[in-house]
């Protein structure tokens, strides 16, 4: 089941709220290239939050509709691997779909990134065919 209302209502610290908004305003260059091109619904009309909380996480971009959270991997990841699949579980286990990019596949073929994005988001956001069940689309 797809993550649905997660964000609307939802508690969120004051120091959370805070740091997305700093984080916000210091976007490495990876994240600013791909904001350009999600941002004011660009991509197919979706919108699309940045730096967005989400039961105390902040991801780095998040499409509603679709229940879909981007993450950018820059150098520091490298170190933070184990954090990152542990936060991955705890929020797919929640119904949301992550798609994970390196700051290279950004800066060197954004139009490969946004195609998957897009794929991500017709497949959450279709409803299945008729006589086609979960997990069964191909």
């Amino acid at each position: 089941m797809k993550a649905r209302n997660i964000v609307i209502g939802q508690r969120v610290e004051q120091s959370k709220a805070q740091r997305a908004k700093e984080l916000r305003h210091r976007m490495t260059q990876a994240e600013q290239i791909l904001w350009e091109a999600l941002r004011a619904n660009r991509l197919g009309g979706l919108h699309f939050r940045r730096q967005q909380v989400i039961d105390g996480f902040i991801v780095d971009f998040y499409c509603h509709a679709a229940g879909l959270i981007v993450e950018i991997d820059g150098g520091v990841h490298d170190h933070q691997a184990e954090t990152d699949r542990e936060r991955d579980q705890i929020l797919t286990a929640k119904g949301f779909s992550i798609l994970r990019f390196t700051n290279d596949e950004i800066k060197e073929n954004i139009a490969a990134v946004l195609a998957r994005i897009m794929d991500a988001c017709r497949k959450s956001i279709s409803p299945p065919r008729v006589g086609e069940g979960p997990g069964e689309r191909s």
